[in-house]
């Protein structure tokens, strides 16, 4: 059965650092695409970074461009969100979502590829 956990969030200063943790287990191929996401209250789920560990190629929008950066752990099945720079508006329920097919990074942020979801970990960003 596949698996995401994340962890590593928490409450921060706005200028601050936090790594996001995502660790999987269960997975039925060495390739895959695991895209990080979040929620805000009140609006909807917006796709963040999306890293395929076939080529190492990675993707972030542009609202995190430079401040964040996906990566793969030296853990199996395990990748990270580093996150700088953060600011009040980061603040929202972040999930990391795992598939293993093709998809373009249009189709990864938009997170309907992506076939299992871990359940959520809160950054919250104080001015």
């Amino acid at each position: 059965e596949v698996q995401l956990v994340e962890s590593g969030g928490g409450l921060v200063q706005a200028g601050g650092s936090l790594r996001l943790s995502c660790a999987g287990s269960g997975f039925p191929f060495d390739d895959y695409v695991i895209g990080w996401f979040r929620q805000a209250p009140g609006k909807e789920r917006e796709g963040v970074s999306c890293i395929s560990t076939k080529d190492g190629s990675t993707y972030s929008s542009d609202p995190v461009k430079g401040r964040f950066t996906i990566s793969k752990g030296n853990v199996k099945n395990t990748v990270y969100l580093q996150m700088n720079a953060l600011e009040p508006e980061d603040t929202a329920l972040y999930y990391c979502a795992v598939g293993f097919g093709y998809m373009s990074w249009s189709e990864c942020v938009l997170g309907g590829d992506l076939e299992y979801w871990g359940k959520g970990n809160l950054v919250a960003v104080s001015s």
